[in-house]
């Protein structure tokens, strides 16, 4: 990812005017956090550029940094989360589509 496109997405994040301090701390205050992902049209991005450079601190397209640790662990062939990532979500945008286009089945009267 060059410079360009991580510009591009952190201008989009829900996050970008909140205050640094309320997305690195510890405890329960991570659930408060991670509260402002939700709907962030750039929470796939955000979550990306963490996993690709191995952040290891703060909240990131909703996910703690534990969750991320295991992510990794589990995962640890993926060379691009970003590439996986956009590739995901453009297969799950295709299925939804195909599913609100294919027509209803009839019941039958009786």
């Amino acid at each position: 990812m060059n410079g360009d496109d991580e510009e591009t997405w952190r201008k989009d994040a829900v996050c970008r005017t909140a205050e640094p301090d309320l997305l690195f701390v510890d405890g329960a205050a991570q659930n408060r956090a991670r509260a402002l992902c939700t709907g962030c049209p750039v929470r796939t991005e955000c979550l990306a550029y963490a996993l690709d450079h191995r952040i290891e601190h703060g909240v990131w397209g909703g996910m703690m940094e534990r969750e991320r640790r295991g992510l990794l662990r589990r995962r640890p062939l993926v060379t691009s989360w970003r590439t996986l990532l956009a590739t995901a979500r453009s297969e799950h945008n295709q299925l939804d589509r195909a599913r609100k286009e294919a027509p209803t089945p009839r019941r039958s009267a009786g």
